[in-house]
């Protein structure tokens, strides 16, 4: 059943054939436009509301810290159920309430500021809100895009959303540093609740791909826990799977302790101003970019596995670089190598990686898939955050830069030691 419904969406192959690409598919363009927007909010909101409470109230190490933990939380704490329940529901709707939610929560922030009412509990409360709904709609948009798109195309349509990561990163977090500085803080968070707004309306034009029969089937039976439980053991219990999610997570809980205290460092410690901070993120969007562009040449000269293993190798512990950063701009130059150098390798990692998972997985366990994954790597964010503010306030801001590029540098080895370095190309569908 899984691989005739694959196959109808896919394309003939004969010789002299143009590769298939997953452009021609309407419904493939029209996801991409709508997370395109989405992403554009994230990532403004991720250098704006840090700012926002650094400059405007005043919060310390420890409460930054707090600010990034809650904003991730959701993942440890509705991860897991969000999977088995997005594999039972629309997805469409789904990413299109999760956006909606969104919006709305992001564009109270600069109402509040004007009424002169904002506070930190706001920001907390709007960040664990806003979380929740990233949790929907992450899940929910990595489920759609194999039922969206054919089997040869899978690879090019994750490469695709995995370089659009890579262009928010630089064009979102970039904007954001301008918008500060050019709208102060409260125009740049109404900025990327207006993006949050315009990808709910531009989803409503992705028709409906229907969940998983099965999973829709068997979802009056089973009970959730049960199919919380064959998430888990489809993930855990594969080597390969198991390689990739290990090794996500340490790279995010590095990371993680790494960024929670960038704003920090930049603005209050250094003095350097909101868009320098924006272009060194922006640095590893660029990094990221390029990884995404490059990882299917790469793949198809050296071996999908073998790719994977040589760019955790060779550009890993280029994340001992990050927490050179200082004022003078050959250290900022240094440090931005290296973080470029690590999120290239972040993007062959997602295209290769999530290509994987998605042939490993049958159609009707995607969800739960994703949403283990989701789970274990953002939950490596929420607590790379908390022990980013607990190492910050305990000894200091370098401290904790230390101790991220430490495990960025060695996020590698799960893959690097496991079954996945040895396979040659993906498997067929599931």
């Amino acid at each position: 059943m899984t691989q005739t419904r694959r196959a109808a969406h896919g394309t003939a192959t004969t010789p002299g054939a143009p590769p298939p690409s997953p452009w021609r598919n309407p419904d493939f363009r029209t996801l991409f436009t709508g997370t395109a927007l989405s992403q554009f909010g994230s990532n403004v909101c991720y250098l704006a509301v840090p700012l926002v409470a650094v400059s405007a109230l005043d919060a310390g190490p420890g409460q930054v810290g707090a600010l990034a933990t809650l904003s991730t939380l959701a993942f440890l704490l509705i991860g897991l159920p969000a999977g088995a329940w997005v594999d039972r529901m629309r997805q469409r709707r789904l990413m299109i309430a999760a956006d909606l939610l969104r919006g709305l929560l992001y564009a109270s922030v600069p109402l509040a500021w004007w009424l002169d009412v904002l506070s930190l509990t706001q920001l907390y409360a709007v960040v664990l809100l806003a979380g929740c709904a990233t949790v929907f709609f992450d899940v929910a948009s990595q489920s759609t895009v194999p039922q969206l798109v054919g089997e040869d195309e899978l690879v090019p349509a994750n490469a695709a959303l995995v370089s659009l990561m890579g262009v928010s990163n630089i064009a979102g977090r970039s904007a954001g540093g301008g918008l500060v500085q050019l709208l102060t803080l409260p125009y740049a968070v109404l900025a990327a609740a207006v993006g949050y707004l315009a990808s709910a309306l531009t989803l409503t034009r992705v028709r409906a791909a229907p969940a998983a029969p099965a999973a829709r089937d068997a979802a009056p039976r089973v009970p959730l826990r049960t199919q919380i439980s064959e998430g888990l053991r489809h993930v855990l219990g594969h080597p390969e799977l198991r390689a990739l999610a290990a090794a996500g997570a340490l790279l995010n809980f590095g990371s993680q302790l790494v960024n929670t205290m960038l704003p920090v460092l930049f603005v209050r410690e250094l003095g350097l101003p909101a868009g320098v901070l924006g272009l060194f993120w922006g640095a590893g969007g660029l990094g990221m970019l390029l990884g995404a562009r490059g990882a299917r040449r790469i793949a198809a000269r050296l071996g999908f596995g073998r790719t994977l293993g040589l760019a955790g190798l060779c550009l890993a512990p280029a994340g001992l670089l990050v927490p050179l950063v200082g004022r003078e701009w050959w250290l900022l130059f240094l440090a931005g190598c290296g973080w470029l150098a690590v999120l290239f390798k972040t993007g062959v990692d997602n295209v290769l990686g999530v290509s994987l998972r998605q042939r490993l997985t049958p159609d009707a366990m995607l969800g739960r898939m994703n949403a283990t994954f989701r789970f274990l790597f953002m939950g490596a964010l929420a607590l790379g955050a908390a022990a980013s503010g607990a190492l910050a306030g305990a000894t200091s801001v370098r401290v904790a830069l230390w101790a991220g590029g430490a495990f960025m540098a060695v996020a590698f080895l799960p893959v690097f030691l496991s079954p996945v370095r040895r396979r040659r190309a993906l498997p067929a569908a599931v």
